[in-house]
């Protein structure tokens, strides 16, 4: 569904008015405001509130602990236990504590008929409805599609702004962490429409920002990304989920400052992870390699020694950036031993493709076959706990592998091979944050067409790079250079008001 621009200029115009009206004193420590009346005791309204907004900005823990106290203080209060059970499940990145949720459910009563016999009015009984759909029997998908189906149902029963934004979020999880086009464009069109008359509701803001925050829909989702971290400066995913929508514009000092923002004033508290990876991508995009360095080595030395998963994979695939980025094939980061055998496909194959493509550019093709039979060993494997797209090893391998046919003089068979990957990775579903192709094949082709003097064919490649990962800053200074020697000055002039002042880190 396409929105109008008059659509869009009356939102930005609502939301701008909004925000004129609120002191700066009373925008701390909030979380944004909703309506959403049910008939657990009055005490207990507050709490269920706020668990309700802390859910709407995925803040699952603090939202789980706000259902609880509104439990102690009603404990027949069935909503209380809806919201409990709900903070188990994490759709749009396709997590669910199935066990968990049902216990939260059977803290209520011990089947579906008897804590039905618990919510005193029918809509209530059909809200505590949707999540026995979600956490009934059968596999996870069949129960994601069962329980947007009866969101649909309720929105129709008992319509109102509440029912439509959990079901456009809904819908957006049916596709399991992939993005479906079609369904993300009719989610953001129904959580626009809310956003529209509840410029202050977090959900409306999120739920714009999810589904819009690839490169071509994001200038429908900038309104909200502006607004969000106003709405909610209570709740740090809301500072970071801004920058979805900034980072697939090329926004780069919005998705540092607001990264930054989420991760919270101590940088000596911080680790690797989602928050400071992408401010640690967006350094890059600017060209502060050195800080972005920096950043690295303190979320190297402030790793846990029993750490997670994720935030292992997190600090490897931040060390892919900052080494592709930044063009340091032999930055001492290289030299870490971080495990990653159970980490998944993904982060072990962006890991190799690291390791293999900088050996290469310091003539170690040796280095580089061994990383290459390392991903190739990773195709098809399952992705990981970050997630990710498992095609990703398949691409990452052919680009490494053109890379040494480059390396071996075999030029036309190394481009073949590397266009190939490049419409293999331009079909693929739109990633949303910093690629996990860390050097993306339509720039490297760039770089060789540029560097073999074919001016126009590097330009070409160039333009489609940054069509599909706006603002980089290498693609940017090669499309720069590129235009400039095919005689292009608009493209080459354009290009270069694109890049950060004093074109830092540049070629």
């Amino acid at each position: 569904m396409m929105l109008s621009r008059i659509t869009i200029r009356c939102v930005v115009a609502a939301v701008l008015t909004f925000w004129a009206t609120v002191p700066m004193t009373a925008q701390q420590d909030r979380l944004g405001t909703l309506s959403f009346p049910t008939s657990g005791a009055q005490a207990a309204q507050p709490d269920f509130i706020r668990g309700v907004l802390l859910l709407h900005s995925f803040e699952y823990a603090d939202a789980r602990s706000a259902f609880r106290a509104a439990q102690v203080k009603d404990p027949g209060f069935a909503m209380a236990y809806w919201g409990d059970a709900l903070t188990w499940t994490h759709g749009l990145w396709n997590e669910q504590e199935l066990d968990s949720a049902r216990a939260a459910l059977a803290r209520l009563a011990p089947t579906p008929a008897d804590r039905a016999a618990k919510a005193p009015t029918a809509r209530e009984r059909a809200w505590l409805g949707t999540v026995e759909a979600l956490y009934g029997d059968g596999p996870k998908a069949r129960r994601d599609t069962l329980y947007a189906r009866a969101l649909e149902q309720l929105s129709r029963d008992f319509p109102d702004d509440e029912a439509k934004l959990f079901h456009a979020l809904a819908i957006m999880a049916e596709s399991q962490a992939v993005r479906n086009v079609p369904a993300y464009m009719r989610a953001g069109a129904m959580a626009l429409d809310v956003f529209a008359r509840q410029p202050d509701h977090p959900g409306a803001a999120h739920y714009v920002i999810h589904a819009f925050d690839d490169p071509v829909h994001a200038p429908l989702g900038l309104p909200a990304a502006r607004a969000y971290a106003h709405i909610a400066p209570g709740a740090d995913h809301a500072q970071h989920m801004t920058t979805h929508i900034f980072l697939a514009l090329g926004m780069w000092p919005e998705t540092v400052g607001q990264n930054v923002a989420a991760s919270g004033p101590d940088s000596a508290k911080w680790q690797p992870g989602h928050y400071t990876y992408w401010m640690h991508y967006g350094l890059l995009q600017q060209g502060r390699y050195d800080d972005a360095s920096r950043l690295l080595d303190r979320l190297h030395a402030q790793l846990p020694d029993r750490t997670t998963i994720g935030r292992r994979a997190y600090l490897t695939n931040t060390r892919g950036q900052q080494v592709l980025n930044a063009e340091r094939w032999d930055d001492p980061a290289l030299a870490w031993t971080v495990p990653l055998d159970d980490a998944g496909s993904v982060p072990q194959a962006v890991d190799a493709f690291t390791q293999g493509y900088a050996a290469l550019q310091r003539g170690d093709r040796a280095a580089a076959k061994r990383a290459l039979a390392s991903i190739d060993a990773l195709r098809g494997k399952p992705s990981g706990p970050l997630g990710g797209l498992p095609e990703m090893p398949a691409v990452l391998g052919d680009e490494l592998r053109a890379a040494i046919l480059r390396s071996e003089g075999k030029k036309a068979d190394a481009a073949r091979l590397l266009r190939a990957a490049g419409e293999a990775a331009a079909k693929l579903p739109a990633e949303f944050g910093p690629p996990d192709l860390v050097k993306p094949p339509q720039e490297l082709l760039g770089e060789w067409l540029l560097a073999d003097a074919d001016a126009p064919g590097a330009q070409q490649a160039f333009v489609r790079a940054l069509e599909l990962w706006p603002g980089r800053l290498r693609a940017l200074q090669g499309l720069a250079a590129a235009a400039a020697k095919a005689g292009d000055t608009a493209v080459a002039g354009a290009a270069r008001a694109q890049l950060p002042t004093g074109n830092p880190g540049g070629r």
